[in-house]
């Protein structure tokens, strides 16, 4: 039988079988209303919702139902609050967050901490009494002196904010709804969730009687025509390293190899106080996965299991310390003939992120997606940022943050763009006979000062694609990793430095046992990553690990704890049969050069060695500077591509 379902979203057709339950008929219609769960759904036979339908176990032939019959539906709070949320619900908002308030549609949604606070400020801006204009006591107020709500334009524009926080827009979609102040309570059940994720793709599961795509195709279910403009809004207004060595650690590598890097940021969210319920990412490491060694780009697997087991292993200590991956970070760096300059090649005349590097962000924006209980899907938009470190106007080196729009991110979940030859310009795909393209169209300018729409195919400028963000230094920095003596960076086996056990056992060695100086040791994030991979360690004292870095005022009396554990205890019998000779020199001075670059010229290529730096290296696995492969001491060619060491 065919039951008609009329919801906020329009009027639904759901095949169901004679013998079907009130159950699975809402499971059916699940995807088809992009609620979170069947039990967010309420079905009743009025338009009032008065006459709901909770009998979940009757047949859809005994509650009086028959071919033909309309009943509506809303996403409101769960029928059945005794059903726990699906794994997959509740992964979606990855580590130390907590669950929304419960009792509405996204009560199963686990959003960030930051997001739940903002919830439940009211957003209103304050203003001061206006001498010129108010002509009311002490205790009044007046249009000019009314506390203003944080979407306000006027505001905007005065303050020079081009791109509202994300929770002012959202504060903007519920006005139109009557709901303002304190939203931290429970969804209203008598309105649609105001947030849904663009959608570019052809629809599944179309109802008008045709074959599926791509044998068929209606205008229900086709993607309507795509323009691309300016979001108004941004997830992430600022981003803030929570100390320069993160970015001067960096970029020793590129002062070393004239190399450029890559590598993913660890830290948290918390609120920005610049902008009216604005969120800033916290950066407290960077964690620089395995890469290629070039002069012009960055060369990188992100879809190999490889890739993705060696971030995994950080994401696994990241949590334990209460972070979590907030974006990530590469170089394009080229030196001037001019001493300490490097060319200025990112400018609004050019580019600001190619084509390539915007797919990219793209990529890694759908793989992080942002929770939220006010979206019908459970998740809107990502808070993932990119930052770019590049030349400035000054030939200094600068710091430029990004994000994607949302637009960016379902152009490319539907697979619709490609990146071009030239660096500033984003092609859209061809359709073939299994990809349906939608027309694309964006606006601009032209010469008269006129509107124009104009075709985005074949290619357009990936400037309608970015969001751009601030970012900077705190006043006073304190951050989380300060170990005075730093551990050898992870992947950089181009400099001879890598990850042993002998480097290990002297930088645990350098706490000399004291409890307090080893909270110092342990709070690098470096050292964390390659301790845990080690898997002599136990999930309980990594986890313990992890408080000690975080709880600073408990930590000597927690690193006490961890000496009398089990699991260092067997840690610290296997470093002593480590050999000293296994101990890193070039690491050493690669650390050296963490701690004391400057903004100087950069060193001379690692492959150009002196006889003191061979010799220190000539006792450590060396790595191919043919095809980087990593080879036992006392060989003196590659066992990969046999040519010779040197």
């Amino acid at each position: 039988m065919l039951i008609r379902i009329r919801s906020p979203d329009g009027m639904h057709r759901i095949e169901a079988g004679l013998k079907d339950t009130l159950a699975q008929l809402l499971e059916k219609l699940t995807p088809v209303m992009n609620a979170p769960s069947p039990d967010a759904i309420v079905l009743t036979r009025d338009v009032g919702g008065q006459n709901i339908l909770a009998e979940f176990e009757q047949s859809i032939i005994s509650l009086g139902l028959k071919h033909g019959d309309m009943l509506f539906a809303t996403v409101a709070p769960s029928a059945r609050p005794s059903v726990e949320p699906t794994s997959a619900q509740a992964s979606a908002g990855g580590g130390s967050n907590k669950p929304a308030a419960s009792g509405g549609a996204g009560s199963f949604v686990v959003q960030e901490d930051v997001d739940s606070q903002l919830e439940k400020d009211d957003g209103l801006i304050r203003r001061k009494r206006d001498t010129k204009f108010c002509k009311h006591g002490a205790n009044a107020m007046c249009e000019y002196c009314t506390p203003t709500e944080p979407y306000d334009a006027g505001y905007l524009a005065e303050n020079k904010i081009k791109h509202m926080s994300f929770h002012s827009y959202l504060r903007k979609i519920l006005s139109q709804s009557k709901i303002r102040g304190d939203i931290s309570g429970a969804v209203p059940p008598n309105i649609p969730l105001p947030l849904e994720d663009l959608d570019y793709r052809v629809k599944p599961n179309c109802l008008s009687g045709h074959a599926p795509w791509p044998e068929g195709i209606c205008t229900k279910c086709q993607p309507s025509a795509v323009t691309l403009q300016r979001q108004p809004f941004r997830m992430v207004d600022n981003v803030e390293f929570a100390s320069s060595a993160i970015i001067d650690r960096l970029l020793s590598f590129w002062r070393s190899t004239r190399c450029q890097r890559f590598g993913f940021l660890y830290g948290r969210y918390d609120r920005s106080p610049d902008v009216p319920l604005g969120i800033k990412a916290i950066v407290e490491a960077i964690y620089e996965p395995k890469q290629g060694w070039e002069e012009d780009g960055i060369k990188i697997d992100v879809e190999s299991e490889d890739f993705d087991n060696e971030v995994k292993r950080a994401d696994a200590v990241a949590n334990a310390c209460g972070l979590k991956v907030v974006g990530m970070i590469f170089t394009d760096l080229e030196p001037t003939n001019e001493s300490g300059r490097v060319v200025y090649r990112r400018h609004a005349n050019s580019y600001f992120l190619t084509s390539l590097e915007c797919r990219l962000a793209a990529y890694m924006e759908l793989k992080y997606p942002n929770a939220s209980r006010w979206a019908r899907g459970g998740h809107f938009g990502s808070k993932f940022v990119t930052c770019c470190v590049s030349g400035n106007e000054d030939g200094d080196i600068a710091v430029t943050a990004w994000q994607l729009s949302n637009s960016a991110m379902a152009l490319q979940a539907a697979n619709l763009i490609v990146p071009s030859s030239v660096p500033s310009k984003m092609c859209v795909l061809e359709p073939t006979k299994t990809r349906y393209v939608p027309d694309v169209f964006y606006k601009y300018t032209n010469e008269y000062n006129l509107p124009v729409t104009a075709n985005a195919k074949p290619a357009f400028p990936v400037e309608y694609l970015l969001v751009n963000l601030t970012h900077g230094f705190p006043k006073d920095p304190n951050p989380m990793f300060h170990s005075d003596n730093p551990f050898c960076i992870e992947n950089r086996d181009h400099l001879h430095q890598v990850q042993t056990l002998g480097l290990l056992k002297r930088h645990i060695n350098s706490a000399q046992g004291a409890s307090a100086m080893l909270a110092v040791v342990l709070a690098d994030f470096h050292f964390l990553v390659y301790l845990a991979s080690l898997d002599i360690l136990g999930p309980n004292d990594v986890a313990l690990i992890g408080r000690i870095v975080r709880d600073s005022a408990n930590s000597v009396q927690l690193a006490e704890e961890l000496l009398l554990s089990s699991g260092w205890q067997t840690l610290s019998l296997m470093l002593q049969e480590a050999s000293d000779s296994d101990l890193n020199h070039s690491a050493a001075a690669g650390q050296a050069i963490d701690q004391h670059s400057t903004h100087g010229a950069p060193a001379a290529n690692p492959s150009i060695n002196n006889n003191s730096a061979t010799s220190a290296a000539a006792a450590s696995p060396w790595a191919c500077r043919h095809c980087t492969f990593v080879n036992s001491p006392s060989h003196d060619s590659c066992d990969m591509c046999a040519l010779p060491k040197d």
